[in-house]
């Protein structure tokens, strides 16, 4: 799909870690491409944001952040052991609380998805479940390395995440760690059959320094709807708050 100067931007949080192509074995900055032709096709230009060399002015650039998926969050940012299975780039952490934490002073649209939901709960003071099998006694939300399980989430009348996917969706998921206690100023708008949170957004009910709407449009999901081509219903979500951040602000140029 073609793009035109009035498209608006979406960064893209990535890896940076070991990766192979080509005759290549080589530290590399990367994302699965899944992410980077759904955004395209629900009509925004993708630019990756690698955890090296950032600063929160990179922001100033984009219309809207896409935190994906990827490693467990660090422990330690929710002040707990890591459980024998965590696996965490604190880089990458660091990096992406930055990002979140600039993209909401400047009242950015941000989507979450898989882990970058996890960012977004702990960044508000939230913790997760390290090991859903454990608690869950299966492993249903990641079924076998390399493998996507399927959730069935069912959501919340009157919220963000009913108006995206309506009263019912299911969608492919690839997880071991989930939400457990919820951080100050988000809410659970939608929920797998056994309770866990699948989607949050902003809790304007909730005081966070001011009216938590204030640091603008915030939706996140536990799986990942880039994997799934013929649904683009929550990147194009993104997408669209995007065009409309970028249009109060000015920012958006006419098409040549």
């Amino acid at each position: 799909m073609g793009s035109n100067d009035s498209d608006p931007v979406i960064g893209i949080s990535c890896y940076m870690q070991q990766a192979q192509w080509g005759v290549w074995d080589t530290e590399a900055a990367l994302i699965p491409g899944d992410y980077v032709r759904m955004v395209a096709a629900s009509g925004a230009i993708p630019v990756l944001l690698p955890p090296h060399g950032q600063a929160p002015a990179a922001l100033d650039r984009v219309d809207g952040l896409l935190l994906a998926g990827g490693a467990d969050v660090g422990s330690s940012e929710y002040g707990q052991d890591p459980h024998e299975t965590t696996v965490s780039h604190p880089f990458r952490d660091s990096s992406e609380m930055m990002l979140l934490a600039a993209a909401r002073r400047r009242r950015l649209p941000v989507l979450g998805i898989c882990r970058g939901m996890q960012v977004i709960n702990v960044a508000a003071g939230g913790t997760l479940i390290q090991h859903l099998p454990e608690s869950l006694g299966h492993s249903d939300y990641q079924p076998a390395p390399g493998v996507y399980g399927e959730v069935t989430v069912t959501t919340e009348a009157g919220s963000r995440a009913r108006e995206i996917l309506g009263e019912a969706t299911t969608a492919p998921c690839y997880h071991h760690q989930g939400i457990d206690r919820l951080g100050a100023g988000l809410r659970a708008t939608g929920r797998s059959p056994e309770g866990l949170v699948e989607t949050i957004e902003p809790d304007p009910a909730v005081d966070q320094t001011g009216d938590p709407a204030d640091g603008g449009w915030l939706f996140a999901v536990q799986w990942h709807p880039e994997h799934d081509p013929d649904d683009d219903r929550v990147v194009r979500a993104l997408v669209q708050a995007a065009r409309r951040h970028a249009t109060d602000r000015g920012t958006r140029r006419a098409p040549k």
